[in-house]
């Protein structure tokens, strides 16, 4: 029996409990549109980055990597224009030169607080964000790659260029030290969730290290929240050029547990050819929903309208994706009885009729 899909009123301030997991500008981006919907967002970040500025401040300063973790409360802060300005200003010149001022800031407030999540937390204070921000882990880790062909390579952002190089699959990752312990508050958010969301990111440097950390897994496991990954909408060169949809979750279950999440939210919306032509000359297309060999996996496949195209790059739509999700989490939270089944208290009406 098919029914439409349901209408969605809900004050944010009790909306659904959301904990979102991964990294890069794939998670910044969605919670800009899920801040929309709800004020009871939870982001749980990789600190397994090397690269860049945050590589920078990481091994002159020994801390973890900022800039994952900057991003997203850049998307969730609730700040003036020019402080949002000001976080996001890379400095041209002298020994700053691409250092972005965020993580400065992030790395002067870790100079004076007793740990890293401390420091996080009150940079958030700072910015008045929506929701938290925490590091999955305050250990030091760094992320090595195993190649199909028996290759290693150890640093994330080295891994794309090995991957270049040896021209085969990545076998595995995994986290040096490995099985580090997870932060208590990661942990408790994920049990509390009304719903558990993984990606979008890159597959083994955004969304994996995070399940290979000690206490993830297990938290998302127990959980009894919807649990939903994000596909990508394009392979990304470097890291899973020739992957379907099962292939990603194939390599996601492979690092966790099988059956880790049973709904899968791909794209739809179709990509302009010429911008799809630029991506095939760089080894990236859109991703291939292969339903059936999913379906083997245990896990169901939704496409929806998700995907837009900015500046001349795919990404995700904040809105249109944190819309889905929402309506996702309406959809399967409700039980239907009879011909029809209304559930309205003072703060959350969903309505679905035949």
């Amino acid at each position: 029996m098919e029914y439409p899909r349901p209408s969605y009123r809900l004050p944010k301030a009790h909306g659904p409990k959301v904990a979102v997991i991964g990294g890069g500008h794939g998670l910044s981006n969605m919670l800009r549109g899920l801040k929309q919907y709800t004020e009871n967002l939870t982001a749980i970040v990789t600190v397994a980055d090397d690269g860049g500025g945050s590589g920078m401040l990481r091994q002159d300063l020994g801390m973890p990597p900022p800039g994952d973790i900057r991003n997203c409360m850049e998307a969730l802060a609730n700040t003036e224009p020019l402080m949002s300005e000001l976080l996001r200003y890379r400095f041209t010149e002298g020994s700053l030169a691409g250092q972005c001022f965020g993580n400065l800031f992030l790395a002067a407030l870790n100079g004076i607080s007793p740990s890293f999540d401390v420091a996080v937390s009150r940079m958030s204070e700072v910015l008045a964000i929506t929701g938290r921000v925490l590091p999955v882990t305050t250990a030091d880790v760094q992320l090595e790659a195993e190649f199909e062909n028996g290759a290693t390579v150890i640093g994330e952002s080295k891994i794309f260029y090995c991957k270049k190089k040896e021209d085969c699959r990545i076998r595995r990752v995994r986290l040096l030290p490995e099985r580090p312990k997870a932060l208590p508050a990661a942990v408790s958010a994920i049990k509390d969730a009304d719903m558990v969301v993984l990606g979008p990111g890159s597959l083994y440097t955004s969304i994996i290290p995070n399940l290979l950390v000690d206490g993830i897994v297990e938290a998302i496991q127990r959980s009894d929240g919807l649990k939903v990954y994000i596909c990508n909408v394009m392979t990304q060169e470097g890291e899973t050029e020739g992957y379907s949809v099962s292939d990603h979750i194939a390599a996601l279950f492979h690092h966790s547990a099988p059956g880790l999440f049973d709904l899968c939210l791909a794209n739809s919306s179709p990509i302009p050819r010429g911008i799809a032509e630029r991506y095939a000359q760089e080894g990236a297309e859109l991703l291939r929903c292969d339903r059936e060999a999913c379906a083997r996996l245990g896990v169901e496949v939704l496409e929806r309208p998700i995907a837009t195209v900015e500046n001349g790059y795919v990404r995700h739509h904040p809105g249109h994706l944190a819309r889905e999700l929402i309506l996702l989490h309406a959809e399967r939270s409700v039980r239907i009885a009879g011909d029809r089944f209304d559930f309205k208290d003072d703060t959350y009406q969903v309505e679905i009729k035949k």
